[in-house]
């Protein structure tokens, strides 16, 4: 029995670091796509002044990529799911801080 605990656990902690893995790829992914052309390095070629660095709201990442502005284009729910749209926020807050 206590074999089969260990191993059960050893499984789903596996899991879960994968499922983390996933989405931090998919944040870089989607990045790479559709955002890192107008945002190399976390900066914005239109606009120097409005770069990404430093955002720490998922909500005001999501918001803007939905609805666009200032030069950048909407990204509906069928161009950027909403599971990937929250992985590329946790990307953009994480990665360029």
């Amino acid at each position: 029995m206590k074999l089969h605990t260990t191993l059960l656990t050893a499984v789903l902690a596996t899991s879960l670091f994968s499922a983390a893995a996933f989405a931090a790829d998919a944040g870089e992914a989607v990045f790479k796509a559709k955002c890192a052309a107008c945002h190399p390095g976390g900066g914005n070629i239109m606009n120097k002044k409005a770069t990404i660095k430093g955002i720490k709201d998922a909500k005001k990442i999501i918001t803007q990529v939905r609805k666009g502005g200032g030069g950048m284009p909407a990204f509906d729910g069928k161009a950027i799911s909403e599971a990937d749209a929250k992985a590329l926020a946790d990307y953009i807050m994480k990665t360029f801080k």
